[in-house]
Formats: C-alpha cells, sequence, structure tokens
C-alpha cells in the first residue's frame, strides 16, 4: 500500500482557516491565491492516483478542534480510503492535557504538530521560537509518548541543535521530522550546512523523516536541485526512517502530483521504494487501524 504521509485537505465552508481567507497576502512559501478554495479528498484521491492511504496534517485552522471532528468526518465517510490524522494541539497550554483528551475520542487521531518554526522571516513575526525555551513544552512532548501519540516537527536548521535538545529530554516521544527540516537555504552552501546541522536531529533514533515540501522553498525545482537533499536524508536517517509526503496542495503551486512523485521515485533506490513510499508511514502512524 503507497501512503502519501502528508497532505492537507481543506472546506471553506466548514472550517475557518484564516491564512485561506487572508487574499492578497504571500506566505512564505508563496502567493497561495491558486489554493484558496477547497480541497476535498475526492480532488486528492484524483491527484495521488496510485496511492492507497494518506495521512491528514493540520493546517491552520482557527479551532483546531472543528478541524479534527471534520477530517475525521472524511475519514468516516471513506472507508475504502485509509485516512489518519496528525491534529494541532497548543502543548504549552493549560488546559493541553483536556484537549488532547478530547482529541483521542478521534479514531483517526495518530499525533499532533505545533510548529517550531517555518521560515526565518515568519517566526520572527510569530515568536514560535519561543517553545524551545518552555518546559511546558517539553513536558507536552513527553506526555504524547504516554498517551501512545507521535508530533510531526515542522523547524529551521537554524533550530535543529536546540531542539535536539529539547528532544533528548522526551526520547520516548516518536517524532516525525515535516518537510526534510526545511532547508530554505538552497545554494551550495547552505545545503552543506544544513546537512551538517540535519545530524542533530537524524542521530536521535526516535526521529523519522520526512521527504516533503521541497517546493516550498524551490519554486522551480528539478530531480537535480532537489537530489542532495533527498539523498542526504536517506544517507543520514536510512529509508527504513524515511517516509514520501506530497504537502499537497501546497506543493501544487509548483509541480503536479505525478511529477512530484515521478522526481522522488527517480531519487529514491528502487530496492528502498516500498519502504519509503508505504511501509515507513504504514508503521510510524499505525495506518493498519485505519483499514476498515
Amino acid at each position: 500500500m503507497r501512503v502519501d504521509a502528508h497532505h492537507h485537505l481543506w472546506s471553506l465552508g466548514a472550517v475557518d482557516y484564516p491564512w485561506l481567507m487572508a487574499k492578497g497576502v504571500v506566505r512564505f512559501f508563496g502567493d497561495p491565491t491558486p489554493i484558496q478554495r477547497d480541497y476535498p479528498l475526492a480532488q486528492f484521491r484524483h491527484d495521488a492516483a496510485g496511492f492507497g492511504a494518506s495521512v491528514h496534517i493540520q493546517v491552520g485552522a482557527a479551532d483546531p478542534w472543528a478541524e479534527a471532528q471534520w477530517v475525521q468526518s472524511v475519514a468516516d465517510a471513506t472507508p475504502d480510503w485509509p485516512l489518519v490524522q496528525v491534529a494541532f494541539c497548543d502543548l504549552t497550554a493549560s488546559d493541553a492535557g483536556e484537549a488532547i483528551d478530547r482529541l483521542q475520542t478521534l479514531s483517526s487521531l495518530r499525533g499532533l504538530r505545533q510548529i517550531v518554526g517555518r521560515a526565518p522571516g515568519e517566526d520572527a513575526a510569530t515568536g514560535t521560537d519561543a517553545l524551545l525555551d518552555n518546559p511546558a513544552f517539553v513536558q507536552g512532548l513527553r506526555d504524547l509518548a504516554a498517551r501512545g501519540l507521535s508530533f510531526d516537527l515542522q523547524l529551521i536548521p537554524a533550530q535543529y541543535d536546540r531542539m535536539a535538545r529539547v528532544l533528548d529530554q522526551a526520547p520516548d516521544t516518536q517524532i516525525a521530522l515535516c518537510h526534510a527540516g526545511s532547508p530554505h537555504d538552497r545554494s551550495a552552501q547552505g545545503l552543506a550546512d544544513w546537512a551538517r546541522q540535519l545530524k542533530h536531529l537524524s542521530e536521535r533514533p526516535n526521529v523519522v523523516c520526512k521527504l516533503s515540501g521541497l517546493g516550498m522553498f524551490d519554486h522551480h525545482w528539478t530531480v537535480d536541485s532537489i537530489r542532495p537533499i533527498v539523498e542526504t536524508c536517506l544517507e543520514q536517517f536510512g529509508a527504513a526512517r524515511c517516509m514520501f509526503g506530497s504537502n499537497f496542495p501546497v506543493d501544487s503551486l509548483y509541480s503536479d502530483y505525478q511529477r512530484l512523485h515521478g522526481a522522488y521515485h527517480a531519487l529514491v533506490p528502487a530496492q528502498d521504494h516500498a519502504t519509503v513510499f508505504g511501509a515507513t508511514a504504514a508503521r510510524f502512524y499505525a495506518m493498519e487501524k485505519a483499514v476498515r
């Protein structure tokens, strides 16, 4: 079974997504105008032809519970498509425990994501970097392990070393590194620095890596331009700790699904295809529990 380990769905009528409603606001990944419309599972399944299951990642809804409930309703309505989700919770909030209790009533829930870093400019404005110095964040990560939940980690290279020290305090929490750690500087020196810093995370055995979202910082990417990123991730993590994610529809701004998948398919050694395009994600997100 091929699994897309990182994508989004949205319904502008069912859930309020402030960033999708903000017309004319350019984001760190570019101009979102073409995707500021509904993106239902039927469209995603059409795009992801050849895949058979997927992981929905929270996408900045005003009400995370409303988003999680809506995703659950989509999963319930499409039993032929195993769909699990990673929802949002502020792990530093005083009521985080109660919020996670509620989220865990949803059978599709597998983990949580609270973004630590998107891009230097946006991070300076949002202040999410402060999570790394918050003891409540560390405790929240520990609590996820006790609950059998994973954490999707999105951050930028400048935060790796500090994040590694946080992870050392929550060694039992299973971590999925989003977007290969967001290597935003694609110069030769930038990629060399990223690869060196990535070891802070790849050396932790509880961290797996998503080969996803590489178009956000390289709008004119080619197989050769993303080759060093994919090859570095495979070298440092190994295929058993790497998984493919399309980051659709965000990455649809820069390519169609088949071109995207084809590029990764060409870069991942043939003997690792079943692992990277299915087995790692199926194991990490317990996809067998979603098969009905």
